[in-house]
């Protein structure tokens, strides 16, 4: 078996050495790190501030040259330039297309995780998608914002937050109330419905 090896290795040429030994490692790198990402293990975790990470957050730019999009890219050129040179291209339009696969699979990859990073949701309770919507009292609103009570609505998931009212008699607990606008420090204002 090490003599078929080593008369296969002697029968390529020295652009196909090459070819192979770009395209084994680095398919085996890029097996692994998929491997690392269903499970986590490549998760950069940061250690520093949460607070400071979360409130700067914009979602993933766009990162053409990053360790994943070179294995990629090398993977890639090493099996395109293989399936070329193997085909009897010239030495020329081999390296160019592999080159150029390889730019693809970069820009393919930079694309899936800028998207992939748009995803995500802020987490920030936005207060004036509330407003026409309906709540339930939960603590009873004193009239014409005298003091605050508690509603109930949905927004981005179940919440209870302050809120006002410009009418005339108290809005006792158990009411229908529907949103009217909404206060600096989140307050909703409100009226029976």
């Amino acid at each position: 078996m090490t003599t078929d090896f080593s008369l296969w290795w002697e029968g390529l040429s020295a652009l196909q050495k090459v070819y192979w030994l770009i395209a084994i490692p680095f398919s085996i790198f890029f097996i692994l790190q998929t491997i690392l990402s269903l499970f986590g293990g490549d998760s950069g975790e940061s250690h520093g501030d949460a607070d400071i990470s979360v409130d700067s957050d914009t979602g993933i730019d766009f990162q053409f040259l990053s360790i994943k999009n070179l294995v990629a890219f090398f993977t890639l050129f090493g099996w395109v330039g293989i399936l070329t040179s193997s085909g009897g291209m010239a030495i020329g339009w081999s390296v160019l297309l592999a080159v150029i696969a390889g730019l693809l699979m970069m820009v393919l990859m930079a694309s899936l995780m800028y998207f992939m990073g748009k995803l995500t949701e802020s987490g920030t309770l936005d207060l004036k998608r509330s407003v026409n919507k309906t709540g339930t009292v939960y603590l009873p609103i004193p009239p014409k914002r005298n003091g605050m009570g508690k509603v109930q609505i949905t927004l981005q998931g179940f919440q209870t937050l302050d809120a006002v009212t410009d009418e005339e008699n108290e809005i006792p607990t158990g009411s229908l109330v529907e949103v009217t606008g909404t206060l600096e420090g989140e307050i909703l204002v409100v009226k029976l419905k």
